[in-house]
């Protein structure tokens, strides 16, 4: 399913900031198809959330599009480029997308000002500059008084905001998040996608996350529902049109800052996109 030149910002001229076409993913062992022809196009500034449950193809869909893993067949566009035209995926992806796993990948050994710091090795931003940096991007997410902390003295809630602070380091192009809340109470669920809410709003943050949690997908401006390795449904949310109707009336808000059938196992992900000895965060 496509969206047959149909997007959702409104800006018909525009060209999309993401693309796939015709994107399908075999595993050859077991010969398991996990992605089946999807296309869609992602906007500047669209926050779109894909919806599944577990085997449907999100994450495995999501893989294809941040570049962490490559179709079988078909081609994934980023900014107008054909990404199987790219010789250095690392970099590409460094410059251009900031990711938020369910796993946090925090350094445990780094403070949280550190943490935010470590994609800004791969950037343009001078050494002298990155600290500053990252205190105003823990700031945004409201721990700037937690800047000197370790992962290990920070709640399970403040782990995801410093990796959703270090996804923001490099100013990227789009923010991809896999499961973001997977490991949170709904306290702190709600709280990071209130502050996905408020990237979206204030910043005109692209964003696309994948959740299999009904309440919260539904809080993106648009909803994309897999099924089987395929698009079932692509769609505005059911609460996109009250919320637009405020942003127009310049409305204050209160806010704070993987394939089908059992047994099929992600392909890890490239070692190239987190440290070597950031290790996951389950809580």
């Amino acid at each position: 399913m496509s969206n047959n030149g149909h997007h959702f910002n409104g800006a018909s001229s525009e060209a999309p900031i993401l693309r796939a076409q015709h994107v399908s993913k075999l595993y050859t062992d077991g010969q398991v198809s996990a992605l089946v022809d999807v296309s869609l196009e992602i906007y500047s500034g669209e926050y779109v959330s894909i919806m599944g449950h577990s085997g449907s193809g999100k994450s495995t869909l999501l893989n294809m599009l941040g570049m962490l893993d490559r179709p079988t067949s078909g081609e994934v566009f980023l900014d107008g480029q054909p990404v199987s035209q790219v010789r250095n995926l690392d970099s590409l992806r460094a410059q251009k997308i900031g990711f938020v796993f369910q796993s946090f990948y925090l350094l445990p050994v780094l403070s949280a000002m550190e943490n935010v710091q470590v994609p800004m090795f791969e950037g343009n931003l001078p050494m002298a500059q990155r600290p500053k940096k990252a205190v105003e991007l823990l700031e945004l997410v409201k721990l700037g008084h937690r800047v000197n902390h370790s992962p290990l003295q920070l709640s399970v809630g403040e782990r995801q905001r410093v990796a959703i602070a270090r996804a923001l380091a490099n100013d990227p192009l789009l923010l991809l998040a896999d499961e973001p809340t997977g490991n949170l109470d709904s306290k702190s669920a709600d709280t990071v996608f209130d502050l996905f809410a408020q990237l979206h709003r204030e910043r005109g943050m692209t964003i696309v996350l994948i959740t299999h949690s009904e309440d919260l997908g539904v809080r993106a401006d648009r909803i994309i529902r897999m099924a089987d390795g395929r698009l079932l449904s692509d769609t505005r949310s059911p609460g996109h049109s009250s919320r637009q109707a405020a942003a127009d009336h310049g409305s204050e808000s209160d806010l704070g800052p993987a394939g089908l059938g059992l047994g099929l196992v992600r392909p890890p992900r490239p070692k190239s996109i987190l440290p070597p000895f950031a290790v996951p965060d389950h809580g």
